[in-house]
């Protein structure tokens, strides 16, 4: 089958791969320059892209993940971990309270990969390009879909501005600024289906090279995570002794604004005392990276229970995207290009639209739409924060690698949320694995927060423990920072 996979995200490239590996002839284009790096290095310093922004920003990848890419693609696994990549085990990411450190079965599969984004980019791209059925082409910009008139149209290929290029199925992999849209009604298909919901965050982001002999407060292999008042602060080793750490706000603080000047950024960062040990021993290696502008998102080619076109898929940001600080969206983009290479050797091309949208209702959808109900709940609470009313600490919001980001927008009579689970969790070993099974998406939410077992223990321990004091700078301190320059 010939297959067109427009944009060389990390999905695109690992479907590419994959498809390419069974038999199939992939063409991937780009209208960057996707040649490899030739090294990690490299590939960092080059990384930014104004269309890509979520590149140099902070990123792990969860077992929803990695599991299954390493069952289906070994060599790449592989590949990341002798780029550097770190793996954050169970037994590292358990809290210093949990009496029980005992390991048992399993505890393996739950580990998180800690990296930037451009290395583990940088080895699926040397991967592809060393790939026989896959042939990638940069530098060519997609401008629309050719099709044969049905109802639904039937895809055939893309226009670009070099020409045509036919195709059998044609898989939409160019990210959350996709035009899919605009080619559809250019072939006179209906739009597809998209819901929206505001994260109401916005991201800076900047990475940190260890000193030569120094050593972290901890494990390299460790994540910082201090959801405060005002922002969130995420921090975690990287590959090649690097360190990102990333300052999470509302995006309608606009004093946050200033800290895209290193100077506030770094005296913002100083007022949390577990970021100013490391600050201590890390010298800056980039600019501030700033993001905003972020949507949770969903999109639905099936509307009314008929695909808006066949022969062509959105994966990957195409398809969803959700707030970064839940670091869901790599494990999403993975476990669903994993199923299509699958799916495309079952199926004929006409009903690949519906069994992928089937994967969307049942594996996606429900993470995506508790998603958007805790951004709604948080950001309500962030803005009666910012406008000077009393409001709950900001506990409730998680980061990247986070294991107190919550699974619900509140609790309910007969459950729990996961801010409540998060604080028993550091004092009951099942309490810590269900909750780490469900920041990985191994498990769904309310089969652990509903659970009356979960909702008993929680309670108890919630009972007989005081919440530990957030390290939360003042206002005072915090304007003061914000003014450095």
């Amino acid at each position: 089958m010939r297959i067109v996979v427009v944009g060389g995200s990390l999905a695109g490239l690992v479907a590419a791969t994959l498809l390419g590996r069974r038999g199939h002839e992939v063409t991937v284009l780009d209208r960057d320059d996707l040649a490899p790096a030739g090294d990690p290095e490299e590939a960092a310093a080059t990384a930014f892209r104004a269309g890509a922004p979520q590149i140099v920003q902070l990123h792990v990848l969860r077992p929803l993940g990695w599991l299954p890419l390493r069952r289906h693609l070994p060599d790449v696994y592989a590949g990341w971990l002798d780029a550097g990549v770190l793996q954050y085990s169970l037994a590292q990411q358990m809290p210093p309270t949990l009496a029980d450190r005992s390991p048992r079965p399993g505890d393996d599969d739950l580990a998180m990969l800690l990296f930037r984004r451009s290395t583990i980019d940088w080895v699926i791209r040397r991967t592809a390009a060393a790939e026989p059925g896959v042939r990638v082409r940069s530098g060519v910009r997609v401008t629309g879909l050719t099709a044969t008139v049905r109802d639904p149209p039937r895809v055939t290929g893309v226009t670009t501005d070099e020409g045509t290029v036919e195709a059998d199925l044609v898989l939409d992999a160019s990210g959350r600024r996709t035009r899919i849209d605009q080619w559809l009604r250019g072939i006179g298909a209906r739009p597809t289906e998209v819901t929206a919901a505001e994260c109401g965050v916005a991201y800076y982001t900047r990475y940190y090279r260890l000193r030569p002999g120094a050593t972290l407060p901890g494990s390299p292999a460790m994540v910082v995570n201090l959801p405060m008042r005002r922002f969130m602060l995420a921090m975690f080793g990287c590959d090649h002794d690097t360190v990102g750490l990333c300052l999470v706000p509302p995006a309608e603080d606009r004093a946050f604004k200033t800290v895209r000047d290193p100077a506030a950024f770094t005296a913002v960062a100083r007022t949390v005392p577990q970021a100013a040990v490391w600050l201590d021993v890390m010298d800056p290696e980039t600019a501030v990276f700033p993001m905003g502008d972020l949507h949770n998102t969903l999109r639905r080619s099936v509307v009314d229970g008929t695909p808006v076109a066949t022969g062509i898929l959105a994966v990957g940001d195409s398809l969803c995207t959700t707030n970064p600080t839940f670091a869901r969206g790599i494990a999403f983009a993975l476990q669903e290009v994993i199923h299509l290479a699958d799916a495309v050797g079952e199926y004929p091309v006409e009903e690949l639209t519906k069994v992928m949208d089937e994967l969307t209702s049942t594996r996606i959808e429900p993470w995506f739409a508790d998603q958007a109900a805790i951004d709604a709940a948080r950001l309500a609470a962030l803005r009666r924060e910012l406008r000077g009313t009393h409001a709950e600490p900001a506990g409730a919001a998680g980061t990247p690698g986070s294991a107190g980001a919550p699974a619900s927008a509140g609790p309910a009579e007969g459950r729990i949320d996961l801010a409540s689970l998060r604080q028993a969790a550091g004092f009951d070993p099942d309490l810590f694995r269900a909750q780490v099974r469900l920041l990985g998406m191994l498990t769904p939410a309310e089969e652990i927060l509903a659970d009356p077992a979960v909702v008993r223990r929680v309670g108890e321990i919630l009972a007989s423990v005081e919440p530990p004091p957030l390290p939360d700078p003042s206002d005072e301190e915090l304007d003061a920072a914000l003014a450095a320059r």
